[in-house]
């Protein structure tokens, strides 16, 4: 018992210095995310409560950001590496309309889900201030991290932080 104690705090300190490292706001482990429910670019309808048990990127961006665009590539990367273990990489887009969207997301080569965001309310849910935002949601729904601006989402500490979190357990 004292041993897997050991492992979690060592594990959670891991974690602390992963998002340190990344720059990212870390969360109370009580912290759950806002419960949100979009339609995607492609028509599918997308919602934080039908992933659960997996574990969230979420993204707030759009075309017109500049510092958005070098990220996305990054997050179709780690979408291709990660799905199979449990990662959905989403993101949600500020205010523009389907065919922007799709254009988009056919020049950069992405495939995870861009769900729209035309009326601002899962971006005010979730407090957004700027583009780029990401926050990184847990397999049982609660808030890990934040990060407003670019991050470097193809480094190792982020894959590091991925794989961390994908081999948490769900629980319910």
């Amino acid at each position: 018992m004292a041993a897997g104690k050991a492992a979690i705090a060592a594990e959670q300190r891991n974690v602390a210095d992963l998002l340190k490292s990344l720059k990212l706001s870390g969360y109370s482990s009580q912290m759950r995310a806002p419960d949100w429910s979009g339609r995607a670019a492609d028509g599918k309808t997308v919602s934080l409560s039908a992933l659960r048990g997996s574990v969230i990127l979420l993204n707030f961006w759009a075309t017109w950001c500049q510092e958005c665009r070098p990220e996305m590539p990054l997050f179709e990367r780690m979408h291709g590496e990660f799905a199979a273990q449990g990662l959905n990489v989403i993101g949600i887009n500020a205010r523009e309309g389907t065919v922007a969207i799709r254009g988009y997301a056919k020049e950069l080569g992405l495939t995870f889900p861009l769900v729209l965001d035309s009326d601002g309310k899962i971006s005010t849910t979730y407090g957004v201030i700027g583009l780029p935002t990401t926050f990184i949601i847990g397999r049982d729904g609660r808030a890990v991290a934040l990060g407003v601006g670019p991050r470097e989402w193809g480094g190792e500490q982020a894959r590091t932080l991925m794989r961390i979190l994908l081999d948490e357990p769900f629980r319910r």
